[in-house]
């Protein structure tokens, strides 16, 4: 788009037709608004985009992995591009005030009904421009990318055996940037776009017994507590200062009243990092310490340690992320993309290319994942602060209560990025020769 917002380049013509679905696009985005599902449980969403796909002449199918959405469209001979989005929502009460908000402790507090809804758009304006691409379109909509278990899921029903095998992977995922913003990671340095996480739960073993005799039973709580203040020290103490990692103990569960010793207590451990040694490190160092916690304590048995999930850092190819990029500047103009440091939140979108090869068994599929800015001029004019940065800081980041994507910016804007991507990695239709 130009500076007035007028779709400017080549693919003009399939952009345009954004204006013929906007409104109705965005009464699907209000209504996934209003009715969030958990991961594993997100069977009304997936109806409702499934419903919305078949609208157009993809092929659909439901429930691939769970409840997973994959729409096919075959356009001639020419690359398959994939276009991700996510079904599931988050455990948090909303908090935003606004008229379509959710009721009930679910809220789509990270905006995927946001790329969704955008997802849904872009699958129709490729699905009318037909004529000017060449290839195979899959569209997929995953469930449980929250619980970081949905892409493994959907790859093990046999998304790559069952429908087209991709060249490229696309996503997008709306940050606290203006409205009409996309931003991309450095492919010459081949810098990350997020870390990787490793998400453990560790049972610490104790001996239950009376609060009132302490000296004959072994506090597991005790003992889980005092692996939460050593566990601080991974990080502070054995972590270089330039090294970007996170140590998090999210939730310890134990005991049932006050006057109980009780027999076990669990710990709840994510790490992050930006790095798979890294993340390594950390994952054995929590191991180590919740070991030596139980050794020091005298707990009767050995701590049982489970890996819940592993989810990949996020990288992007080179080559595919520099033609997505220049498709983005020729849109909306240079100063609209910016770049995008590396952050620590995670994604399981790197298992569907070569970070998800010893699952699938596919190598050579480029992935593609640039951050689509979210916050509108009101926004950004309410918020405190006088810097960009201080403003930016001060605005409800995801997974907030009050997180709210200005979906009057933001939508059109998500359309645009996700079909304008597709095209660059489509392929071009014949051109006709006239004869003179």
């Amino acid at each position: 788009m130009s500076r007035k917002g007028a779709v400017t380049g080549e693919r003009a013509p399939v952009l345009q037709g954004l204006q013929d679905i906007l409104r109705p696009l965005v009464a699907f985005y209000l209504d996934l608004h209003r009715n969030p599902e958990l991961s594993g449980r997100e069977s009304r969403t997936a109806s409702r985009f499934a419903e919305w796909l078949e609208q157009e002449p993809y092929r659909v199918t439901r429930g691939v992995g769970g409840h997973g959405v994959v729409g096919v469209l075959h356009n001639g001979t020419g690359p398959c591009v994939m276009l991700r989005a996510e079904l599931d929502a988050l455990p948090v009460t909303e908090r935003t005030g606004l008229a379509y908000a959710a009721e009930g402790p679910v809220m789509h507090a990270c905006g995927h009904d946001l790329h969704l809804a955008a997802l849904a758009g872009a699958a129709t304006l490729l699905a009318r421009s037909a004529d000017s691409w060449r290839g195979t379109v899959l569209i997929v909509a995953q469930p449980a990318e929250e619980t970081l278990e949905g892409a493994r899921a959907m790859l093990e029903d046999g998304l790559y055996r069952r429908f087209p095998r991709p060249d490229t992977v696309l996503a997008q995922h709306c940050a606290p940037l203006p409205a009409g913003m996309v931003a991309h990671a450095d492919p010459a340095g081949h810098a990350p776009v997020l870390g990787g996480s490793v998400t453990m739960e560790a049972t610490v073993r104790g001996r239950g017994g009376h609060a009132g005799a302490p000296h004959m039973a072994v506090d597991p709580l005790l003992t889980a507590a005092s692996a939460v203040l050593r566990l601080q020290g991974v990080v502070a103490r054995e972590t270089a200062p330039g090294e970007q990692a996170v140590l998090n103990v999210g939730s310890l569960h134990a005991g049932s009243g006050a006057n109980v010793i009780p027999d076990e207590a669990v710990l709840g451990v994510t790490v992050r990092a930006l790095s798979e040694a890294s993340l390594d490190r950390l994952a054995e160092a929590v191991e180590r310490i919740v070991r030596a916690e139980c050794a020091a304590s005298g707990c009767p048995e050995e701590p049982r340690i489970d890996v819940v999930s592993r989810s990949p850092v996020t990288m992007t190819d080179r080559a595919a992320t520099e033609a997505v990029r220049e498709a983005h500047r020729e849109l909306y103009g240079p100063e609209r993309v910016s770049g995008w440091l590396p952050t620590l939140a995670t994604e399981d979108f790197p298992l569907y290319g070569d970070a998800g090869s010893p699952l699938h068994g596919e190598e050579g599929i480029a992935t593609v994942y640039w951050m689509l800015g979210a916050v509108g001029a009101g926004q950004y004019a309410r918020a405190p602060g006088e810097t960009a940065a201080e403003k930016l800081a001060a605005l409800p980041a995801n997974h907030a209560p009050d997180f709210a994507p200005d979906v009057r910016a933001s939508l059109p804007a998500g359309v645009t990025a996700m079909t304008s991507a597709a095209l660059a990695r489509l392929g071009e239709p014949p051109r006709t020769v006239r004869s003179r």
